[in-house]
């Protein structure tokens, strides 16, 4: 199991980007936590295997429908936070 930090920049308040996050993360069975910046962005930390990250971060590339992901920025985390589930900060 790893984790990692996104930052998605754009047009992603206001648009149901942490709702849909959580619903992803669920479907791809990733655990975590989403959030709203003060400048604007979302970031979130996801946990999970290889391939539910991978695919956890494809969708985070363009998001919701009412989206406008112009950037995504990711990080490794070197000390696994360990959660139950995926929740909205």
């Amino acid at each position: 199991m790893s984790a990692k930090r996104f930052i998605v920049r754009g047009r992603v308040q206001g648009v149901n980007f942490r709702y849909a996050t959580l619903q992803q993360a669920r479907l791809q069975r990733v655990g975590g936590k989403v959030w709203n910046r003060e400048d604007g962005a979302v970031e979130v930390i996801a946990e999970g295997d290889a391939d539910a990250l991978s695919a956890f971060e494809a969708w985070l590339r363009h998001g919701p429908p009412l989206a406008r992901v112009e950037s995504l920025e990711k990080q490794d985390l070197k000390d696994e936070p360990r959660y139950r589930g995926f929740s909205i900060g």
